[in-house]
């Protein structure tokens, strides 16, 4: 049996990306999104969720340690002169420090902040991940499963895609390297999941088709997804012209824009079908 969940990341970014990801959560193809805790549109997408009924839709923390401001005060490493976050090529260096117990104690604390924020909101959290997958970075592994062991999130993000789920296309040189250092850290993050009670998906999908999400790439894709639950990373949103000069000015694009007309396509649900794929969203356990 083959079981999807299509998880839109961003959720809190601005209220374009906000709104497309509701779009896909409507037409029944999004079963699952991560909301950013720090946000600019957090409140929006919070108001948004506690409007609806998503009965069939799961909800998860999406770890910010690289972009904007954070939630918890007093915090140093983490940050640049500006109080904010240090920026993706910054952070992912800083992340990719071992044993640095002054570090993980920030972290420990930024991480507490963003899950506390979601949950006195009222949102029931199913599962945990990071924008640019920080949480598995070796800075951060270690404290985001201990996060979600006492938050009581049962799943958290594995991003180890094999190169070839997606070989019918070949991402830029950039992109491609980023996927393979995400992949590459998802990785050795499994081997840390047994034993510690948390559950994550058999297989992970997403990282190859970033930017480029078409209905022709996604059926590729699709055609040979492997027996087991899988979640699928999408980006779904509205284009923005113009956007105000923020951390998150790149959130709402073209690209972004064109996933969702993907997700929206009804190509999508007739192959799904005719492959046989149950699209759910984050499961109570694995079985």
């Amino acid at each position: 049996m083959k079981r999807l969940i299509i998880n839109a990341d961003d959720l809190g970014a601005d209220e374009a990306r906000n709104a497309g990801i509701f779009e896909g959560i409507e037409a029944g193809t999004v079963t699952s999104a991560s909301i950013l805790p720090n946000g600019p549109a957090l409140q929006d997408a919070l108001k948004r969720i506690h409007a609806g009924s998503f009965r069939n839709v799961s909800w998860g923390a999406h770890l910010n340690l690289s972009e904007g401001k954070p939630v918890s005060t007093g915090t140093s490493l983490l940050l640049g002169p500006d109080g904010a976050f240090w920026g993706k090529a910054s952070s992912r260096r800083l992340l990719m420090r071992r044993e640095d117990r002054g570090l993980e104690a920030e972290i420990a604390k930024e991480i507490d902040a963003q899950i506390t924020l979601l949950e006195t909101s009222g949102i029931p959290l199913s599962h945990l991940d990071g924008h640019q997958h920080v949480h598995v970075f070796p800075a951060v592994l270690k404290v985001a499963l201990q996060a979600a062991q006492r938050h009581h999130i049962p799943w958290i993000r594995i991003p180890d895609e094999p190169e070839s789920s997606s070989s019918d296309f070949s991402l830029p040189l950039p992109l491609n390297e980023e996927a393979r250092l995400f992949s590459g850290l998802g990785h050795t993050a499994r081997s840390m999941i047994s034993g510690s009670g948390l559950y994550t998906t058999d297989h992970f999908r997403g990282l190859y088709l970033k930017g480029r999400l078409s209905v022709q790439g996604l059926q590729s894709a699709l055609r040979v997804l492997p027996d087991g639950l899988t979640e699928l990373m999408v980006h779904p949103g509205r284009f923005v012209e113009n956007p105000p000069e923020t951390p998150y000015s790149g959130f709402s694009t073209v690209e972004r824009e064109q996933e969702l007309e993907t997700l929206l396509n009804a190509k999508l649900r007739f192959i799904l079908e005719k492959m046989e794929i149950i699209l759910t969203p984050f499961p109570e356990s694995p079985n």
